[in-house]
């Protein structure tokens, strides 16, 4: 019995762009989370602030970054989708020129 991989693997060649997003993203989310830990640590009185539906800060603030990180998960996968898809017609019709 021949053991071969399920789906052919092909380069990737959108893995620039992909990274590029990808440290975007990241630079992003820490500018949000450095604003968390900077009101926590400068005035961390500033977290018990009741704010929307009787929530304190410090719970409005840590739910958003929750909902934050979700949603670059997302965005993340929907454009990488776009420029695997993007790249890979691009190649498809360099190969046929040859």
């Amino acid at each position: 019995m021949i053991h071969k991989p399920s789906i052919s693997h092909k380069p990737d060649y959108a893995s620039k762009k992909k990274a590029r997003l990808g440290i975007i993203f990241f630079f992003l989310y820490f500018i949000f989370y450095g604003g968390f830990v900077t009101i926590g640590v400068i005035n961390y009185e500033l977290l018990a602030i009741e704010t929307i539906g009787g929530l304190n800060l410090a719970t409005f603030y840590g739910i958003g970054l929750i909902v934050f990180a979700v949603l670059l998960g997302i965005l993340y996968n929907f454009f990488c989708s776009r420029y695997e898809d993007k790249m890979e017609k691009e190649m498809e019709g360099k190969e046929a020129e040859l």
